[in-house]
């Protein structure tokens, strides 16, 4: 019995400390897989001790294991619930995921059909939003907040609640702090500002061609959000609105948390607009007023959708 009672302690003081400091001490380190997988495993433990507890015949064991199985029964009810939690984040995550890698190759194949030399069939399998596999969604997704129409697409537009509930855009040209951000690949800065240098001198065709270069270079680099973001620009100045509105995508896309993002949204919505896709060009607009308030570009997004007419 003193064997029964010091394992019952040595659990309960053990189980008390991860319910303490639930999984918030870890999220830095673990993924919700293995919160979950280590919740299953403490429950199995919990009810191995419970079936030894119960099993023992040893006299006064039913007045000392009468609070300790209220223990364990609360710790049981915890772990349920933390599990449950864990399941419903982690499906809304797949959700948020889903939904908008299906929404931006919608606006993909939009923008492809808008020009004149795109090929339908090179345009290939949207990168999922944040990397790795597409995730399985129980149910399938969510309508999202963002387009409204139907197309040739995976889904009906771009970012959905979820998405847009997203941290507000850092300052820096990737959207890192100044303290972590990535190292520049060797000769990427003095590529970029080469291509910058152009864009400012107005030899928009050579600046576009070079950031278009550069993005293809330095792929997921801390500048090719702001690379995309210029070669929309060149684009724009030279009348070519849809590859400018494919290049708005791709630096919003590509770095949705990012300096440039704020902008990259706003003049995708006003290429949308120059293209006569009113319906998501409003939807842009607004995202652009529902994610970045406070940027510079939130009262000329609430002016654009004025002049367009939206809802």
């Amino acid at each position: 019995m003193r064997h029964l009672l010091a394992v019952l302690t040595l659990a309960t003081l053990g189980l008390s400390g991860p319910l303490a400091a639930p999984v918030a001490a870890q999220a830095n380190t673990e993924t919700l897989a293995d919160i979950r997988q280590e919740l299953s495993v403490l429950y199995v433990e919990v009810q191995r001790l419970k079936r030894e507890l119960v099993t023992t015949g040893a006299p006064g064991g039913a007045v000392a294991g009468g609070s300790a199985l209220e223990r364990l029964d609360n710790i049981e009810s915890e772990l349920q619930r933390l599990t449950s939690q864990t399941e419903e984040l982690q499906h809304r995550i797949n959700v948020v995921v889903t939904d908008g890698t299906n929404r931006v190759g919608d606006l993909e194949f939009r923008l492809c059909e808008l020009e004149q030399d795109c090929d339908l069939g090179s345009l290939g399998q949207t990168a999922t939003l944040g990397g790795g596999e597409m995730p399985a969604v129980r149910g399938g997704g969510t309508s999202g907040s963002f387009g409204g129409g139907t197309g040739g697409g995976a889904g009906g537009g771009l970012i959905n609640d979820g998405v847009a509930n997203l941290p507000a855009p850092g300052n820096g040209g990737a959207g890192a702090s100044a303290g972590n951000a990535p190292q520049l690949a060797m000769s990427e800065q003095a590529d970029f500002d080469r291509a910058k240098a152009a864009l400012d001198s107005g030899s928009f065709r050579s600046a576009a061609d070079e950031f278009a270069t550069f993005a293809e270079t330095y792929p997921g680099g801390p500048l090719t959000g702001p690379a995309h973001f210029w070669r929309g620009e060149a684009l724009t100045a030279l009348g070519d609105t849809a590859p400018a509105a494919r290049a708005y995508l791709e630096s919003f896309s590509g770095d949705p948390e990012g300096g440039k993002a704020p902008n990259a949204l706003y003049m995708l919505g006003v290429s949308l607009g120059q293209l006569g896709q009113t319906n998501e060009a409003c939807v842009t607009l607004g995202e652009v007023q529902a994610r970045f308030p406070q940027s510079d570009v939130a009262f000329d997004a609430g002016q654009s959708r004025r002049n367009l007419g939206c809802n």
